[in-house]
């Protein structure tokens, strides 16, 4: 006889949201290495946000939800002059520093870019320290934001480590908002019962699917996703800091719970078999592993997985710009994340769908030499027809040795290798570059770059005083970790 009712005994929490909500509450982190990086990871992510304060497309989002309104001690949007309560300026702040496609990476079974996170972190934490000034308390400081960013990378990176939120068609902003709450929790001066609670509401949130990434619907809703995320975030850690119940078994539950509805296979009746039913795995402890080995992009505002493709092609520029018309096919050699991601044919419809088109990111270099955010523009596109002549001329193939690298621990290349043939019968050097610039194998060659670069985006939106005085304080560590965070902030506000 089948039951009529359901046994009401409520659970402990699932022990993933235990597992993060300690690591978050009592994790001391140790490794200079990540204390380092976190820095220059600050810098980076700070300058994508002002680069992208050039395109309207993106600026049109930014500002308070009612114009005029006045916030108390309101945070504030880097290279703008708003002060906005602390979600809508972790919206703003998240979309901005991703809106170029232009800050750190992680890949593993899922992809994404933990530098995300800083939206909700830099605007709660400027919020609470300038709260606390108010209140006759001491300021928060920059090592506050640091930790946080070292421990939001753990937490994003660690749970896309062999779990694959794309292959059941989830974005992976779902980590984005997942590691956002645990961290904004912490700054806002959680208990672990709370804590727990917003992670719980974190993952019972219907999740973004990821249809606006891929063709034929690529758009510009892939540059906000995550500053939706962080804004999100930021209103369950409040909710769940007034008081707010969590849901335990948010995960585990039977049939109601994620792992049942969203993270499994299903078959047509829609009736789970066991052999169909996935749980994450954690393959190891949270620490500082990710931030360690984050992935910079450094030369090219570019879907990570093409960017040694965009490298080999500058190598190629040389060789091949004034031959472009007599190319007979192009072969792009890559692993398999690429070709599922980004390798695709036809009409590119918006700047949005061009920067995620490995073709396209391999043909503007082969013509140009270089590869910038305007390339991707409406005008340029259009203005240049030798772009979509080379991408109907090329050929993407697999090498199974990139696409096996790729996922192993030691090595996590990103390959990609690009040669030219010509009508006459002859071709250039294949081209193989396996890991790129922003890669921790390279970090000797890519951090001066990376200082370069971020100088650079700073004179796109400030004078060159404030340029100096901004990139002296991010060289020090220890100066930049005592600074008090709105003095910090002070020095972004238009």
């Amino acid at each position: 006889m089948s039951a009529t009712f359901d046994l009401n005994e409520r659970p402990d929490y699932d022990e993933v949201l235990q597992q993060i909500a300690d690591y978050v509450l009592t994790y001391e982190i140790t490794s200079e290495e990540a204390w380092s990086t976190a820095r220059y990871c600050l810098m980076d992510t700070l300058g994508c946000g002002l680069l992208a304060l050039r395109f309207p497309e993106c600026t049109k989002h930014l500002g308070p939800i009612v114009e005029g309104t006045v916030v108390p001690h309101g945070a504030r949007v880097p290279g703008t002059p708003f002060r906005l309560d602390p979600v809508k300026a972790a919206w703003d702040i998240g979309c901005i520093v991703r809106w170029l496609d232009y800050n750190d990476t992680w890949l593993a079974a899922e992809w994404g870019h933990p530098s995300d996170n800083l939206g909700a972190i830099l605007a709660v934490a400027d919020h609470l320290s300038q709260k606390r000034v108010a209140e006759g308390k001491e300021p928060l400081t920059m090592r506050t934001v640091l930790e946080a960013m070292i421990m939001a990378h753990e937490i994003q990176g660690v749970l896309a480590l062999d779990n694959s939120f794309n292959r059941v068609g989830l974005d992976h902003v779902v980590l984005v908002k997942v590691a956002s709450t645990a961290v904004a929790c912490r700054l806002m001066g959680a208990d672990r019962e709370q804590l727990l609670s917003a992670l719980s509401h974190a993952w019972v949130d219907g999740q973004s699917l990821r249809t606006y990434r891929h063709a034929p619907n690529a758009g510009s809703r892939k540059s906000w996703a995550a500053g939706d995320a962080t804004s999100r975030a930021v209103r369950l850690a409040d909710i769940a800091m007034r008081g707010e119940m969590g849901v335990p078994g948010v995960l585990t539950a039977p049939q109601w719970g994620f792992y049942d509805v969203l993270f499994s296979k299903t078959n047509k009746d829609q009736k789970l078999k066991p052999e169909n039913k996935r749980q994450f795995s954690l393959p190891q402890d949270f620490g500082s592993y990710v931030m360690e080995n984050i992935l910079f992009k450094i030369s090219f505002p570019a879907e990570f997985h093409a960017q040694t493709a965009a490298e080999a092609a500058v190598i190629l520029h040389s060789e091949v710009k004034d031959r472009l018309n007599e190319i007979n096919k192009i072969v792009i050699t890559t692993h398999e994340s690429a070709i599922r991601i980004i390798s695709k044919v036809g009409k590119l419809a918006n700047a949005a769908d061009r920067d995620h088109c490995l073709q396209y990111m391999a043909a503007v270099p082969l013509a140009f030499g270089s590869l910038t955010a305007e390339h991707y523009e409406d005008g340029f596109h259009l203005a240049n027809p030798i772009i979509d002549e080379l991408r109907d001329k090329m050929e993407v193939v697999e090498d199974e040795r990139y696409t096996r690298e790729y996922l192993e621990p030691d090595k996590r290349s990103i390959a990609n290798a690009i040669q030219v043939f010509f009508n006459d019968g002859s071709n250039t050097d294949k081209i193989a570059v396996e890991y790129p610039i922003g890669h921790r194998r390279r970090r000797k060659e890519g951090m001066p770059l990376l200082e370069e670069k971020f100088r650079s985006n700073l004179e796109t939106r400030f004078p060159a005083r404030r340029c100096n005085t901004i990139v002296n304080l991010c060289k020090e560590q220890e100066t930049l970790e005592n600074t008090p965070i709105q003095e910090f902030v002070d020095l972004f506000v238009i």
